[in-house]
């Protein structure tokens, strides 16, 4: 952790440091900037919903890494790599530590539909490029209450933030997409069967509407829930017309797994 290069894995001092260095480039600094001015700031006079997430911020829990591609498939080799190993450490690393990765912006104008389809082609090329099989105890088929997208072994909660959000602040970002990890083993005691996690929920939904000026959305729910699902919630539709309708991956546990990382590069030529 904390080795040079855009895409290795930082923690939050280190990312800090660097963005005051000048030594990440322009997009990142802006992800960075717009993320701790997000989580730590109020709007509306409420600070951030997920309270959580904004004193994990607040104490410097959180680990980054920035990917300057969301198609290049050496970026996303890099990207998965990162993933992997933060995997690795999390569980060593104090408090609640969440994985945090910023996107370069497309060159064009995304609509909430390329948002959507992007989304899903990231942790469908993770899925496909996982060194682990995926968890016996969690179902393939999305459409069953207790999926949740897994990597490395790990079930996990991937929240994103957008800039196609007109007026659902918490999950708007003016740059472009990001994606911040949870591992499932984070939200021990505070999952919705415990009177912490009712509680947790309820204070956030309260925020949630007080930040927003919206009411909650209507996928928001809980893993294992019989009415819930979890993809909707990763990266929250606004306009159904731009939006999937159906879980758009393919999870299978036979596919041929990835030997190691940084073992899939595509070669470069003799010049380059």
């Amino acid at each position: 952790m904390n080795e040079p290069g855009v895409q290795s894995l930082v923690d939050q001092e280190t990312m800090a440091a660097r963005v005051e260095a000048g030594e990440m480039p322009d997009w990142a600094v802006r992800h960075f900037e717009t993320f701790t001015d997000a989580l730590l700031g109020e709007r509306n006079g409420t600070p951030f919903p997920c309270f959580f997430g904004a004193q994990s911020v607040r104490d410097g829990e959180p680990v980054y890494t920035a990917v300057p591609s969301m198609t290049d498939k050496d970026a996303l080799l890099d990207f998965r790599d990162a993933l992997l190993e933060y995997l690795d450490v999390y569980r060593d690393l104090p408090g609640r530590t969440s994985f945090v990765t910023f996107f370069k912006p497309p060159e064009r104008e995304f609509s909430e539909g390329d948002y959507h389809e992007i989304l899903w082609h990231l942790l469908q090329f993770l899925h496909v490029h996982d060194p682990e099989p995926w968890p016996e105890d969690i179902p393939t088929d999305p459409d069953d209450p207790h999926w949740e997208f897994c990597f490395g072994g790990e079930p996990m909660f991937p929240t994103c933030r957008a800039p196609f959000y007109d007026e659902r602040k918490s999950r708007y970002c003016p740059v472009g997409l990001e994606i911040t990890f949870q591992p499932r083993t984070l939200f021990d005691g505070i999952t919705h069967d415990t009177e912490a996690g009712q509680q947790a929920r309820e204070t956030i939904q309260s925020r949630m509407e007080e930040y927003d000026g919206v009411c909650p959305h209507a996928d928001l729910g809980d893993w294992g829930v019989e009415s819930d699902r979890e993809w909707p919630q990763y990266l929250f539709r606004e306009d159904p017309d731009d939006s999937p309708d159906e879980c758009p991956i393919v999870i299978t546990r036979e596919h041929p797994k990835a030997a190691s990382p940084r073992t899939e590069r595509t070669p470069k030529a003799a010049d380059d």
